[in-house]
This record gives structure tokens, C-alpha cells and sequence, in this order.
């Protein structure tokens, strides 16, 4: 029987920079579209189909004693090509545990810093789908920043951490990925907050995340001030964080800028997007910490498997922030759009209560890549 890893062993390599080689056994059409991705991951792609009859497609592609991980959509597959390698004299070959499907929804947190009363900040980083959300703790308080669907990950932390989840917010309404802000509320008996521009449709009542309404978090107060950023979605809200940390939501990324079209309103959205980030966004300091809701790349992915960068540092290095005439911009964020993310007219009704589809549904709903993000 051939060894298995999890996909936290795995997680751990990838943000470490550990040389890791994959063997993905997918087709080849589901690996274009979407596969692991890191700074020292090597990826070799053989479908299943082609090493039914023996293992000679990828016999020479790596050593006898190299460690190698064989992933698959779900396990299966993986642990019986894993097993034709070890017969094979492949001494160093392990299966990833549950596959593509366990690895989009694994959760990392990393902790990005002290706050200046005594809390802590921490990013959960969604390695599979490039989805990052926020866990800020303080006095034995917490709350919670566009939460992921699966809500245990933040329900187990907090647990470890002796704290209590007092409130769950989102930067704005979600395409990408589905929301578990609300759920988690729900459970843990918090406030669920979301900009109401981006709330018109929504079928549930919550607290409505606009400038003004501070967030207090512990006795000594986070203050987590809104700032109405709209352009990736109407309502997107920023937030400043103990004045050292900018959640930007969609708007910001470390290497890109958001994309306004996942509601239909690219044309009319653009000059917004300009607004936020060429006005707004440069009145703050340039020393924030941007820490985005997305990361696209994986050489976003910093030391431990943070994903950050200071504010003034993206507006000398960020492409997107660099583009001085109006029209070119307008055509940067309305022609360099990838295709739109998989499901996501249904991710949004999901994400407005329209909808409640079954937890299988919803998973299959997030396969693929996070694409909210313009390609330059």
C-alpha cells in the first residue's frame, strides 16, 4: 500500500518552499485549468487513462528514490497510480488525501502580526483556490473577515485560542467562493455584517458594514474603520485595521487589481475602481499592510505563506496602479479579463440566500481557480 499525505503536510512544503514534485493524473483539461501551484512546486501532468497498462509514460521524468505526490480529482485514482509506482522499485511516493477536492477546501493560518493592544491578526490562506480571510482576536474576543465556507476551520481556532467569535464580516458580496459569514454568525451567536449596497437582493437581515460603523473587537478595541471602496463590486467596503493593516477586499491585490464585470457592470464599475485606487486608497498611508482577499499568483505567497505587501510599495510595483491615462485603464480592466469564475451567478444567490444548495453542490460550485483578479 502506498503512502498518503494530507493536504496540511502538503500545505506546510509549498508555503515553506520546499522542493515538492507532483504527479497529477488528471485530464489534462481539468489540470490546465486549475492545479497546485507554489514557488519550488514542480508539477508533471499524466492522466490516469495513460498508466492503466504500466507506468512507462512518466518512467524517466523523476528517480527511483525522489519523493513524489500523485493527486487526482478525489483520492481515488491517485493511491492506485501511487501503488503501480512503489511495485515499480519508486521507493518515495506518497497519495494526496482526498485529492483536488480536500485541497481546494484546506485553510492555512498564518499570523501576520501583533496589534497594538495586545490581539493578533491571522490570515487563513485557502492555497487551493487563492482565497485568504482574517481572523483578528483581542481580550478574549474575535472577529472574522470573509470567512470560507468551511466554517470549523475558524470554529476550531478560536476553540484552541480561547477566544469567542463576536462578529463575521464581508469586504463585499462574494462570486468566487461561498460565503460562510453568515453561518458562522449563526453558530457562534456573532453579528454578520455586509455592505448594504452590495445587500439589495440579499433575503436575511445583518448589520450593515459602512463608513462610520466602527467595529469594536475585546475590551481594549480593534478599531476596524470602513471605507467605502467601491469598484469590484458596488458596495466593496476596505478596512482599516489599528491603523498598520488595509483589508482591501477584491479592490487591491498584491500583484493585480480587482475585476469589475462579476455583476455585469465592467463599463460602468471601471471609473469607481479608478476612484478607490488612484484617489482613496493614496490618501492613507503608504506604510498599511495590504492584505487582499485574493491572491492569484504563487509567488504572492510570502515567507510561511503570508500574502502581503505595504501599501506604498504596491503603487511602485503594482501594475495596475501605474497606468496614468484614463482610457488605457479603462481598457486594462475591461479587455484583460480571464474567464469568469466557475458558478459564480450561482455562487452570488448562494451568497444572497436566494439559493441553499446542498453542501456536495456547494463544493463542486468552488471547483477551479479564484479568477477575481485582472490579468495585466
Amino acid at each position: 500500500m502506498a503512502k498518503t499525505i494530507t493536504t496540511n503536510e502538503l500545505a506546510k512544503k509549498v508555503v515553506n518552499h520546499e522542493e515538492t514534485l507532483i504527479l497529477d493524473v488528471r485530464n489534462t483539461d481539468e489540470f490546465d485549468n486549475w492545479k497546485i501551484e507554489g514557488g519550488k512546486v514542480e508539477v508533471i501532468n499524466e492522466p490516469y487513462f495513460n498508466l492503466l497498462e504500466g507506468i512507462e509514460p512518466v518512467e524517466g521524468k523523476f528517480n527511483k528514490d525522489q519523493e513524489v505526490i500523485v493527486v487526482c480529482a478525489k483520492g481515488g485514482s491517485s493511491e492506485f497510480v501511487a501503488d503501480l509506482l512503489e511495485e515499480s522499485g519508486y521507493s518515495n511516493v506518497y497519495s494526496l488525501e482526498g485529492g483536488m477536492k480536500a485541497w481546494s477546501e484546506h485553510l492555512l493560518p498564518v499570523k501576520i502580526g501583533d496589534l497594538k493592544d495586545g490581539g493578533s491578526l491571522y490570515q487563513f490562506v485557502r492555497l487551493g483556490k487563492g482565497c485568504l480571510s482574517y481572523f483578528i482576536e483581542s481580550n478574549g474576543e474575535a472577529a472574522v473577515v470573509d470567512v470560507n465556507r468551511m466554517i470549523e476551520n475558524y470554529e476550531g481556532f478560536a476553540a484552541e485560542n480561547g477566544v469567542k467569535i463576536k462578529h463575521t464580516l464581508d469586504t463585499h458580496l462574494h462570486a468566487d467562493h461561498i460565503s460562510g459569514g453568515r453561518q458562522l454568525a449563526e453558530k457562534a451567536g456573532a453579528t454578520y455584517h455586509l455592505p448594504p449596497k452590495d445587500a439589495v437582493e440579499v433575503t436575511f437581515d445583518y448589520s450593515p458594514l459602512e463608513e462610520g460603523n466602527n467595529i469594536t473587537v475585546g475590551n481594549t478595541t480593534i478599531t476596524v474603520q470602513p471605507i467605502y471602496s467601491p469598484g469590484h463590486t458596488i458596495g466593496s467596503t476596505s478596512l482599516i485595521i489599528d491603523d498598520q493593516f488595509l483589508l482591501t477586499g477584491d479592490i487591491l491585490f498584491v500583484k493585480s487589481i480587482g475585476r469589475p464585470d462579476l455583476a455585469g457592470k465592467a463599463e460602468d464599475w471601471v471609473g469607481d475602481l479608478r476612484n478607490t485606487l488612484y484617489s482613496r486608497y493614496k490618501e492613507l498611508s503608504e506604510n498599511l499592510i495590504v492584505l487582499p482577499a485574493h491572491y492569484s499568483f504563487a509567488e504572492e505567497l510570502g515567507n510561511g505563506g503570508s500574502v502581503s505587501a505595504r501599501l506604498g510599495d504596491l503603487y511602485n510595483k503594482n501594475e495596475g496602479l501605474q497606468v496614468e491615462d484614463e482610457n488605457a485603464f479603462r481598457k486594462l480592466v475591461t479587455e484583460n479579463l480571464p474567464p469568469q469564475p466557475n458558478a459564480y451567478q450561482e455562487i452570488r444567490e448562494t451568497n444572497m440566500g436566494k439559493i441553499n444548495p446542498e453542501n456536495e453542490k456547494q463544493r463542486e460550485m468552488e471547483t477551479g481557480p479564484n479568477r477575481c483578479a485582472v490579468q495585466g
